[in-house]
């Protein structure tokens, strides 16, 4: 019988999804399972989203390629109808549309550095940067953020600390997946100034830009005086506009050698989705009501989850202020164990939780080994249905 790759073999399996067998068994047997455990909101997609395929399908006579690049127009209607509102000033050689931010960020990180070398991260991050570092030779540096301390950057000193001559970028989520940390204009103002002195790249992932849960206005990447040839940012319409399925993200830069190699990437694997080009660009018609209203419902979720949360004993949360996903410490020794344990096992009245462990959202072994990433996602009363059996299920658990 012939073996697959010895690297394959061993690539790490996606922490969020590698419960699913586990939590279908349970559905095929009748069992209610409340997702936690991934970003996939339920709220509604734009009404002109969906028009937009639907009037532009009714005029296709064939589905076909298109620019490796992306269409035009989107580019250029991503430029102007999105990013120059929101303080970004861009050309449209400077975007390029790639499939999902998934791509987007697992083509930044080839750019900046190469087998053997070396990329900071904070940790938490999200885990699928570890999968595209490990597949392309990449070592992965962990400045740690701490949940006691609300995930905070006191300094600089620890991206100084994991600085080799092999280091090549540095990599962040704004706001962050797991944590739902949000960087403030100060932090990032340091990091770029680290990248700068450095000569990195700052590859910054932004596509929970909308769920920011502060006062303060977001402050972008691209915002950072004196970057633009070190700033690589990732983004996608998944979450913003609630269009998970159309897989449609976009890698940027002002560096225009950063773009050249991304649309080398881009024309290998030859163009993104036609289909969802299109609600893409039709997203971008969406009301400004749309996002405070989402923005309202994603802050009314967090305060329950949190909430609750925080009541059971022995579970601590810090507060996120972006994204809309929260990291909680639980009283077990293992929260895999525990979170496969809820999906075999425990019911109550025919119902159980699924949430994700986070330790694979670190880089140092152990030290998150009874935390796990809860994503708010459900309605308030589905929230407080999970949460009540959390509760119970924590109650019930021995593993001591």
């Amino acid at each position: 019988m012939p073996k697959v790759s010895k690297r394959t073999a061993d690539m790490p399996a996606s922490a969020i999804r590698k419960l699913v067998p586990f939590s279908e068994a349970a559905e095929s047997a009748g069992v209610k399972v409340y997702h936690l455990n991934v970003g996939a909101p339920d709220i509604k997609s734009p009404d002109c989203a969906v028009s937009a395929v639907r009037g532009r399908c009714d005029k296709l006579h064939h589905v076909s390629y298109t620019n490796s690049a992306g269409l035009a127009e989107l580019r250029k209607a991503m430029c102007e109808k999105y990013y120059a509102k929101i303080g970004i000033e861009l050309q449209p050689s400077e975007l390029l549309v790639t499939v999902g931010g998934s791509e987007a960020f697992a083509v930044a990180m080839q750019i900046a550095a190469g087998p053997g070398e070396e990329i900071i991260v904070v940790e938490p991050f999200y885990t699928n940067y570890q999968t595209f570092a490990y597949l392309n030779g990449i070592t992965l540096k962990a400045v740690h953020s701490d949940i006691d301390e609300g995930f905070a950057l006191n300094d600089i000193s620890g991206f100084e600390a994991q600085l080799t001559p092999a280091t090549r970028a540095v990599l962040i989520s704004n706001p962050c997946n797991p944590s739902g940390k949000l960087f403030t204009r100060e932090e990032m103002l340091a990091i770029g100034e680290f990248c700068r002195r450095h000569d990195l790249f700052l590859i910054c992932d932004e596509v929970y830009r909308e769920f920011c849960y502060t006062d303060e206005p977001f402050f972008s990447a691209m915002q950072i005086p004196d970057c633009g040839q070190n700033v690589i940012l990732v983004d996608s319409v998944s979450k913003r506009y609630n269009l998970c399925g159309t897989r449609i993200g976009c890698i940027i830069s002002r560096n225009q050698e950063v773009m050249a190699c991304a649309l080398k990437f881009a024309q290998s694997r030859l163009c993104p989705p036609l289909l969802g080009q299109f609600a893409a660009i039709g997203a971008l018609d969406t009301p400004d009501s749309y996002f405070e209203e989402v923005k309202a419902e994603y802050i009314r979720r967090r305060d329950c989850a949190l909430s609750l949360l925080n009541d059971i004993p022995g579970v601590y949360s810090p507060v996120p202020y972006g994204a809309f996903y929260t990291v909680a410490r639980l009283p077990v020794r293992s929260a895999a164990d525990f979170a496969k344990w809820m999906l075999t096992e425990f019911r109550k009245d025919s119902s159980t939780v699924m949430v994700t462990p986070a330790a694979s959202f670190y880089k140092t072994p152990g030290i998150a080994d009874d935390q796990v990433r809860i994503a708010y996602v459900l309605e308030v009363p589905q929230l407080e249905k999970a949460m009540a059996i959390l509760a119970e299920a924590l109650e019930t658990y021995r593993d001591f």
